[in-house]
C-alpha cells in the first residue's frame, strides 16, 4: 500500500466507514454533474452553430423570390437584344442604336446587381448536367460530342449554392452508330 492511499479497515472495524461512503457517493455525484455540464455546454455550442448557420442562410437566400422576378426581367432584356440581329444593328438609325445601347447597358447593370447579391448565371460552356440544365431538345451536334450543350435557349441562375432556375438548353445527340455493338445492317 502506498503512502498516498488512506488505509481502509473492514466496515466493522473502520469508524469512518460512513464518511467514506458519503465521500464516494459525493465523488460519483460530482462525476455525473461534470458529465451533464459538459454535455450541456456541447449542446449549447451546437445550438449556437446551428443558429449562426441558419442566420447566414436566411440572409443569403432571403432574396430568392425577388431574384426570380428579376431573372424574368433579365430574360426580357435578352429577348429584346436577340430580336435585333448584329447586321441590322449596324444599319440602324442613330436613335434606334441609342435605344439598343441603353437596353444593353441596363441588361449588364441588372446582371451585375444580381451577382452582387449572390445570384449568378449557370455555366453552360460544357457538358449537360441534369442538376443545372434542363434539356428541351436533342439536336445534331455537328462537331460537338454527344451530350454537349449546343444552344442555350434560356439562361439558368444560381443563388449561392442553390439552383434558382435551370438553364434550358439543347443537347447534341449521341452518335449511336459509332458506339460498339451497334452494327448498321442497311445495305
Amino acid at each position: 500500500m502506498s503512502d498516498d492511499e488512506p488505509m481502509q479497515l473492514p466496515d466493522s472495524e473502520n469508524p469512518h466507514a460512513a464518511e467514506f461512503a458519503v465521500l464516494a457517493a459525493l465523488q460519483e455525484e460530482v462525476a455525473i454533474l461534470k458529465d451533464q455540464r459538459l454535455r450541456a455546454l456541447a449542446e449549447l455550442e451546437n445550438v449556437r452553430r446551428r443558429a449562426e448557420k441558419e442566420k447566414t442562410e436566411a440572409s443569403q437566400y432571403a432574396v430568392t423570390k425577388f431574384a426570380r422576378d428579376m431573372v424574368g426581367i433579365a430574360d426580357n432584356f435578352a429577348r429584346a437584344l436577340a430580336a435585333v440581329p448584329a447586321d441590322v444593328r449596324s444599319l440602324a438609325d442613330p436613335q434606334v442604336q441609342a435605344v439598343l445601347d441603353g437596353v444593353e447597358a441596363t441588361d449588364r447593370q441588372l446582371i451585375q446587381t444580381l451577382e452582387r447579391y449572390g445570384v449568378t448565371q449557370v455555366d453552360t460552356s460544357g457538358k449537360f448536367d441534369p442538376n443545372l440544365h434542363q434539356a428541351i431538345a436533342e439536336v445534331p451536334g455537328g462537331d460537338k460530342a454527344g451530350g454537349a450543350i449546343v444552344e442555350v435557349v434560356q439562361s439558368g441562375f444560381m443563388i449561392g449554392e442553390r439552383l434558382l432556375r435551370p438553364a434550358m438548353v439543347t443537347v447534341a445527340k449521341k452518335d449511336v452508330s459509332a458506339q460498339p455493338g451497334n452494327v448498321d445492317t442497311k445495305v
